[in-house]
C-alpha cells in the first residue's frame, strides 16, 4: 500500500513539468502567430497607402496633361496675326539665297492663305527656299510638297519632320513642250479630260504616280514653283501646270475655287502652259515672276479647259 502511494506520488510529480511544457509551447505558438499578424496588417496597410498615392498621383498628372493639351491645341488653332505673318514675309524676302521670292511675290499668296477657310489644303510643287515658310503660314492646315528630287525629298524631311514631301518622277522634257499641248488636245476626251482622277490616267502631261491620297484632297490653293525647269532638256513645269488644273476643276468639295499660283511667270513653258490649261480668264492677277489664277469645279461632261479656246468643245 504505500509502494503504490510512492508511485502516485512520482506521478503526480511529473505531471505539472508536463503541463508547463506544453503551456510554453503553446505562448511560443500565440507569439509567432500574432507577430505574423501584425507584420501582414501593416504591409497590407503599406500597401494600400502606396497604391492610393499612385493612383491619386496619376489622376492628376492626367488631368494636369489633358489641360495643358487642351491649352495647347487651343493656342495652335488661333490665326497667325498681321504683325507675325508680316515678320515672316520681311525675312524671308530679305534671304540671302538667290532664289528666293521677293515681298511683292510673297504677299498675295501669303493674302490667300490667310483668306483660306480652315483646314486650308495647300500643295506646293518644288521644295524651294520658301518651303518652311508656306508651311508656318499655313500652320492650321494641311501643306503637302512635291519635288523631283527623291534624296533632297528624304533630306528635307529628315531635318524637318513637321514637313511632308513626296518626291514625283517627271516623264517630259522642256524640249518637247508644243507637241505635248498638241497631244493634249488630241486626247481631251479621253486620257487628258479637264476632270478626271489622274490615278488612272495615261495622259503625258499628268502625274499618275503620286500617293493616292493626294489625288483625294480637295486643294485650296496649288503653288506651282517645281521643277526647277532650268534647261530645255530637263523636266519643265508643264506636267505641274496641267495636274494643278486638273486638280482643281476635278474637286469633289471643300470650296468652289482653287487658287494656283505660277512662279516664273516671264519664262515661255510657264506662260504658255498657264494660258493652255488654267486659261487667261481665270487670271486674277500676274506680274513678270508671279501668276495668280482662280479655276472653278467643273463638271465630268465638259470637256473644255478654257472658255475661249476654240480648238476645243463642250460635250453635246
Amino acid at each position: 500500500q504505500k509502494m503504490k502511494s510512492n508511485n502516485n506520488t512520482k506521478f503526480i510529480l511529473l505531471h505539472p513539468y508536463i503541463q508547463k511544457q506544453g503551456s510554453s509551447n503553446r505562448l511560443w505558438l500565440i507569439a509567432f502567430i500574432s507577430l505574423f499578424t501584425v507584420v501582414f496588417l501593416l504591409t497590407l496597410l503599406y500597401t494600400r497607402e502606396a497604391i492610393s498615392t499612385k493612383m491619386t498621383t496619376t489622376t492628376t498628372t492626367t488631368v494636369t496633361s489633358a489641360a495643358s493639351s487642351n491649352s495647347m491645341s487651343t493656342f495652335g488653332n488661333a490665326p497667325l496675326t498681321p504683325t507675325v505673318i508680316n515678320t515672316l514675309l520681311h525675312y524671308a524676302s530679305k534671304s540671302n539665297d538667290s532664289f528666293h521670292m521677293s515681298y511683292a511675290e510673297l504677299k498675295p499668296i501669303s493674302d490667300v492663305l490667310r483668306k483660306c477657310s480652315y483646314p486650308c489644303n495647300f500643295l506646293v510643287f518644288g521644295l524651294t527656299t520658301e518651303t518652311l515658310l508656306w508651311k508656318a503660314l499655313n500652320h492650321n492646315g494641311r501643306t503637302i510638297f512635291i519635288d523631283e528630287n527623291r534624296y533632297y525629298a528624304a533630306y528635307f524631311e529628315e531635318l524637318h519632320p513637321e514637313i511632308e514631301a513626296f518626291d514625283v518622277q517627271y516623264t517630259t522634257k522642256m524640249s518637247e513642250m508644243r507637241e505635248l499641248i498638241a497631244s493634249t488636245k488630241e486626247q481631251i476626251r479621253n486620257e487628258c479630260r479637264p476632270v478626271q482622277n489622274l490615278l488612272f490616267s495615261e495622259c503625258k502631261l499628268g502625274i499618275n504616280d503620286l500617293p493616292n491620297h493626294v489625288y483625294e484632297v480637295d486643294w485650296d490653293v496649288i503653288l506651282v514653283d517645281g521643277p526647277r525647269g532650268d534647261g530645255l532638256e530637263t523636266a519643265g513645269r508643264m506636267q505641274a501646270i496641267f495636274t494643278a488644273g486638273v486638280l482643281a476643276r476635278s474637286k469633289k468639295g471643300g470650296n468652289a475655287k482653287t487658287h494656283i499660283f505660277v512662279h516664273d511667270y516671264y519664262r515661255q513653258v510657264e506662260r504658255v502652259c498657264g494660258n493652255e490649261f488654267l486659261c487667261k480668264e481665270n487670271m486674277l492677277e500676274h506680274s513678270d515672276t508671279l501668276a495668280h489664277f482662280a479655276l472653278e469645279k467643273m463638271d465630268e461632261n465638259y470637256y473644255q479647259f478654257c472658255h475661249n479656246n476654240a480648238s476645243t468643245s463642250s460635250a453635246s
